[in-house]
């Protein structure tokens, strides 16, 4: 997978389009992302005890690999992931200005 844990994406498709945020959990065998502040969804919880009172919670979920863009940290633009193999070594890449992420 292209993406990692930490890396910072901008939504491209759907009702959070144009939202940035980190990459919280990767699930690679769904090929989707958990992006902090994308894609809340609001969810009725019961009462458990006191430290879970309950009530509306907002909760993330996952968006697909296909609807986020990683935004390079050199030339902050949504890009796509290239590799480049040098001295034994794998690197990511950006497509745009071809720095290593």
């Amino acid at each position: 997978m292209k993406l990692k844990k930490g890396d910072t994406v901008i939504v491209t498709v759907g009702k959070d389009k144009g939202r940035k945020g980190k990459i919280e959990k990767v699930f690679p065998h769904d090929d989707a992302v958990l992006v902090a502040g994308a894609n809340l969804y609001k969810r009725h919880v019961k009462k458990r005890d006191e430290q879970h009172p309950g009530g509306i919670i907002d909760f993330p979920r996952p968006l697909s690999v296909g609807k986020v863009a990683l935004l390079c940290p050199k030339c902050n633009q949504p890009t796509r992931v290239g590799f480049i193999v040098a001295g034994g070594d794998k690197e990511r890449i950006c497509r745009k200005c071809e720095q290593k992420i």
